[in-house]
């Protein structure tokens, strides 16, 4: 049985990707250093000559543009690998990823150039959405301290996955909109990545997420797991959950937070985005953040009512610290695991 990618570009040594810088802002191997063969306009010389006049010429065009890189492309890789020992790909593990490897070589480099390049390592990614782990997920009312709870739990030793911190996104309109979010190949990149440090024989806590976290999409083989995994229902009351989201925007600035109210103007209607506006003017956050929360709650009323799932667990953790309840989820997970999943 042939290596998967994972069992390479995870070995602990720096892996180095040479496609295109384009290529590799859509997505790449976590961890990988882009050191690209061609610039994106060189990568289109070279791709435009091969479907005009054969492969023939299209490697002697590349040739004449790697030609002068070659000494520079030692100077990088010993930078990034002073050691003399890395792994390399491109996109199918061909011409680009083998000819960097052959220079390197010769310059005394050992060199892993991991088969299929990253088609192969997007196939094992696909393979890794859509296969079994025993999820469970958080979900409640905008407030009530999902991600939270998450970070509690994985300081107790817990396995979880935070995917709004994947996507740099709070998952709503008041995430800022300066966060640099990835592009939706790369954001299943980290995830798989993460998976693969999964015990897929012990639970993974994981958030309630929409299908679309900011402008990226969860993939739908995962996300269907994610829905029907069990859920455990997260209730505080409405105090508790103002005064969280005020502790959480309190230092936005406020030009952003009238932003982000315009964002869901449409839902919520004309007169109180004028509210909100003049409560962040007045500094009256609670006033303000109770016109989100209304908004919200109905939101995912609906989104439960259009699943029709019910918990496995409806649990008020009122006055409680994140700590605290994440202590008490794990006790009642210790004692349904077997029921959950058999």
């Amino acid at each position: 049985m042939s290596q998967k990618p994972s069992e390479t570009l995870f070995n602990g040594l720096p892996t180095i990707d040479v496609r295109s810088p384009a290529e590799y802002e859509k997505g790449h191997v976590f961890g990988a250093v882009s050191m690209p063969m061609f610039s994106n306009e060189e990568r289109h010389e070279v791709g435009l000559m091969y479907k005009t006049k054969g492969q023939q010429e299209s490697i002697k065009v590349g040739l004449d543009l790697v030609g002068p890189k070659m000494s520079s492309f030692i100077d990088q890789a010993k930078e990034i690998a002073p050691q003399g020992e890395l792994n390399i790909y491109c996109w199918r593990g061909g011409l680009r990823s083998g000819s960097l490897a052959w220079l390197l070589k010769t310059a005394g480099f050992q060199v892993n150039t991991i088969a299929g390049g990253y088609k192969a390592w997007r196939k094992e990614v696909m393979e890794l959405l859509t296969a079994e782990y025993r999820l469970l997920t958080l979900g409640g009312f905008t407030g009530v301290g999902k991600t939270e709870l998450l970070t509690a739990l994985k300081k107790k030793g817990e396995q979880t996955i935070d995917l709004e911190a994947l996507a740099n996104h709070r998952g709503s309109a008041f995430s800022p909109s300066s966060n640099k979010q990835p592009s939706s190949e790369e954001f299943e990149n980290q995830l798989a990545h993460q998976l693969l440090q999964m015990d897929r024989t012990k639970s993974i806590w994981i958030e309630d997420e929409s299908k679309l976290i900011g402008h990226v999409y969860v993939n739908m083989n995962f996300h269907k797991s994610i829905k029907q995994a069990p859920l455990i229902l997260i209730i505080r009351p409405a105090e508790e959950r103002i005064a969280s989201l005020c502790a959480l925007y309190g230092e936005s600035d406020m030009g952003d937070l009238k932003h982000a109210f315009k964002k869901i103007e449409r839902r919520i209607g004309g007169q109180y985005l004028i509210a909100a506006y003049n409560y962040i003017d007045e500094g009256n956050l609670e006033a303000a953040a109770k016109i989100a929360v209304h908004y919200y709650d109905k939101s995912y009323l609906n989104s439960m009512g259009k699943v029709k799932r019910d918990p496995a667990l409806t649990i008020s953790l009122k006055g409680k610290s994140n700590e605290e309840g994440a202590e008490i989820l794990i006790q009642w997970m210790k004692e349904n695991e077997t029921k959950l999943f058999g």
